[in-house]
């Protein structure tokens, strides 16, 4: 079965500084008509930085959108023709300002398919040393270490529910436990 819609229109509803929203007309499977409002996004990647005591790098930011603090990975969006590589680097710098010198792309993961093309990258990030923090302009986050298994009770209670942190922290948790990637 062909499950692919077809594109026929497309109109652009908004265009912020870094998504756009699009209101568009599709062809179904089916051959009848539907239409689709998406979110262009550049893209995001997330980092999972081990401290040489095992520890993870963790976040407290405030996200305006549910007005509310959440526990987080180090994360950020990839700006325009960045290599996704090069975005995680200048993320964990920037926001709690560790360099890594070992890197190792984890997978790849689609947060909002239902309505945006945004993909985030996983990132694991090892042999840290701190440069200090660069934070953007208007970027106001509290940088702290929580073990796996303390990352892992948060969860379960609740108190992480960040969708790409929970995702991340579970990867991890495979990984460590001899989970090939």
């Amino acid at each position: 079965m062909d499950l692919k819609e077809t594109r026929l229109d497309s109109k652009p509803v908004y265009e912020g500084d870094f998504i756009k929203v699009f209101k568009d007309n599709v062809k179904l499977p089916d051959g009848s008509a539907g239409m689709r409002e998406h979110i262009v996004h550049p893209g995001a990647v997330a980092v999972l930085a081990i401290l040489d005591n095992g520890n993870l790098l963790m976040e407290r930011q405030f996200r305006y959108a549910p007005h509310r603090v959440f526990i987080e990975l180090p994360a950020g969006k990839i700006d325009h023709g960045e290599d996704i590589l090069l975005t995680a680097q200048r993320e964990l710098l920037e926001e709690t300002g560790y360099l890594a010198s070992q890197w190792t792309h984890l997978t790849t993961a689609w947060p909002c398919i239902g309505f945006s093309d945004e993909r985030m990258e996983y990132f694991l990030a090892r042999g840290l040393t701190y440069q200090g923090q660069q934070l953007d302009d208007g970027e106001f986050l509290e940088v702290f270490e929580l073990s796996l298994s303390d990352a892992l009770d948060l969860i379960r209670q609740g108190k992480i529910n960040d969708s790409k942190t929970m995702i991340g922290i579970f990867w991890l948790e495979k990984v460590l436990n001899g989970w090939e990637n």
